[in-house]
């Protein structure tokens, strides 16, 4: 069926829209992460002038506060707000984002991920998806600037360098592994990229513990270092099992259209390389002698494996996955 550029050209508009929107938010989570400091400081004193309090024989809060009223909410500061619109403004870039996907897919009347331009479209919403996910569930949303700054510069290099019309995709990719095998990897990489920054923040904040003068006026900034653990755990656990999958996937695929399972191709390498830094992440996890810097090494490796199999196992060697762009 010949491509729709109607819907081609809406898609481009909603793609470059999107990164637009996601550049609007990074700065107004920038503006957070730099003049928000001061009210979460304040916060903390507080409970912490509370618990000396308590622990001193003094009245407590809710001694003092149970038979009177309930505690004022905290006042939401200038920068917090910010922070607010900046989450919501990434909400509304996700759905311009999600519509570029959808709107590509119904154009070339296929999935939307046969080229690298599309690949990394995917790849950026499902990071941008469960960032969200991890702001909702951790304290973590003014730390938002450092996971859209990699985000955006994604999707710049996709929108511009490795941007492809839109048409139909090579005979030898008209495969439902297309579908299982290329989306499960998409989604496990975008997932990646969230433990990936979250872990170098870590390493970040556990080195200002070990020695206060080392990060001072950033790392004060940045949330408890098991904070950062959790969300960079979290993640991981929920990704591993899907790249996993992606992998084996990956290797049926070959056996159908290569006669093989498995024969060492470039990204067939990386692509284990990435498995066996993961399973060691997990693994040092568990193991009490192994958390912490340790393991955030570890996953902060995982991390830069999974960038090199992106960019320079697709765009620089040769292989069997060269035609492809993905996968």
């Amino acid at each position: 069926m010949p491509v729709n550029e109607t819907l081609s050209q809406y898609s481009d508009w909603s793609y470059t829209t999107a990164t637009a929107i996601y550049v609007v938010a990074l700065a107004f989570f920038l503006i957070e992460q730099s003049f928000g400091a001061k009210g979460r400081l304040a916060a903390e004193r507080a409970k912490s002038r509370a618990r000396e309090l308590v622990g001193a024989g003094g009245p407590s809060v809710t001694e003092t506060t149970v038979d009177t009223a309930p505690p004022a909410p905290r006042p939401v500061g200038r920068a917090e707000r910010i922070g607010r619109m900046g989450a919501a403004l990434t909400v509304l870039g996700v759905l311009l984002h999600l519509s570029a996907l959808v709107l590509r897919g119904l154009a070339t009347h296929r999935v939307p991920w046969g080229n690298m331009y599309e690949y990394i479209m995917v790849v950026t919403l499902i990071a941008v998806i469960t960032w969200l996910w991890a702001i909702k569930k951790f304290p973590v949303r003014h730390l938002s600037g450092f996971m859209l700054l990699p985000i955006v510069i994604l999707m710049f290099i996709g929108g511009t360098m490795l941007y492809t019309v839109a048409a139909p995709v090579q005979p030898a990719l008209q495969s439902y592994w297309l579908v299982i095998h290329v989306s499960a990897a998409a989604t496990s990489s975008g997932i990646f990229l969230v433990p990936g920054v979250a872990s170098l923040l870590y390493l970040v904040r556990a080195a200002h513990e070990r020695n206060p003068k080392r990060f001072a006026k950033f790392a004060s900034k940045l949330p408890a270092a098991e904070v950062l653990d959790r969300v960079a755990y979290r993640t991981t656990v929920f990704a591993f099992p899907l790249f996993t999958f992606g992998v084996l996937c990956g290797a049926v695929w070959a056996e159908s259209a290569w006669g093989r399972f498995w024969g060492w191709d470039p990204k067939e390498t990386t692509a284990f390389v990435a498995w066996v830094v993961y399973a060691a992440y997990l693994h040092s996890r568990a193991t009490a002698g192994w958390r912490g810097s340790r393991a955030a090494v570890i996953n902060t490796l995982g991390f830069v494996v999974t960038v090199f199999n992106l960019f320079f196992i697709n765009l620089v060697t040769t292989g069997l996955h060269s035609y492809a762009g993905v996968g």
